[in-house]
């Protein structure tokens, strides 16, 4: 076991988790530089939140996928067409990730070059959130686009797409490393989300760089903050340091 390894294992994200709460991806980027990580962690910018003002941060529960290497059989009655999933699972078992789920995990999802196909979509996305999933990242589609921004489900995706699971794509391990839009994920790595982008964060500097990139947003906030009151606008959460500074306070950290 690398001696990386084994700081990681030591540390709980869950409690890591709590530091990552007010962060933008921008200032645990600059973190990120400050010690030295550059571009580690960057996930490619097509992986994006699919609606404005998504944000969320948690410890990654990895899913790794591949190809299917069997076409879907062609189905005998409408009621068949609408239990296709049922039928394919029964006859080509799958990995879930629900059993694994705790409350403030981000799925991050590798889907293995797939083509088109919507692992998730607006009822499995809405389910694995319900299970106390905090959001989920796939370097693959998401299908049921309009539900799924309308209901709100917290997904970054690569692109939308248009198909279902059978016959495209397997679910063959859960909690493994993985790569993701370019950056490798282990499970209990930080991951966050905003307008900006995906972000991953290895565990075992998670805490450091929650520290650095704290100042760099308190920084930021009061700059702002001062700018506003130069150019006479109103105030809004984003300058709101004082919560900020009082919520860390709290943690007494």
């Amino acid at each position: 076991m690398s001696e990386a390894t084994e700081r990681a294992a030591e540390i709980d994200p869950f409690e890591v988790r709590k530091l990552y709460t007010y962060l933008r991806v921008v200032d645990v980027c600059d973190a990120m530089d400050g010690i030295g990580y550059f571009n580690i962690g960057l996930m490619s910018p097509e992986i994006r939140p699919l609606w404005a003002g998504m944000r969320f941060w948690g410890p990654a529960l990895t899913l790794r996928c591949v190809p299917a290497n069997r076409p879907m059989w062609k189905l005998n009655s409408t009621e068949e067409i609408v239990n296709a999933h049922g039928i394919w699972f029964k006859e080509v078992p799958a990995a879930g990730c629900g059993k694994h789920v705790r409350d403030g995990h981000v799925v991050v999802t590798d889907t293995g070059g797939s083509g088109e196909v919507g692992y998730w979509g607006s009822a499995n996305s809405l389910g694995t959130i319900a299970k106390g999933a905090v959001g989920i990242v796939t370097d693959g589609y998401c299908r049921d686009t309009d539900e799924v921004i309308l209901q709100k489900t917290p997904i970054c995706a690569r692109a939308r797409g248009r198909t279902i699971i059978p016959g495209r794509i397997q679910a063959v391990e859960v909690q493994t490393t993985i790569g993701c839009g370019g950056t490798q994920v282990r499970p209990g790595d930080i991951v966050g989300c905003d307008g900006d982008g995906v972000v991953v964060v290895p565990l075992e500097v998670a805490e450091e760089v929650a520290i650095h990139a704290r100042a760099v947003l308190l920084a930021d906030m009061r700059g702002r903050r001062r700018l506003y009151e130069k150019l006479n606008m109103p105030p809004d959460a984003t300058v709101d340091y004082e919560t900020v500074e009082a919520y860390y306070a709290g943690l007494g950290s």
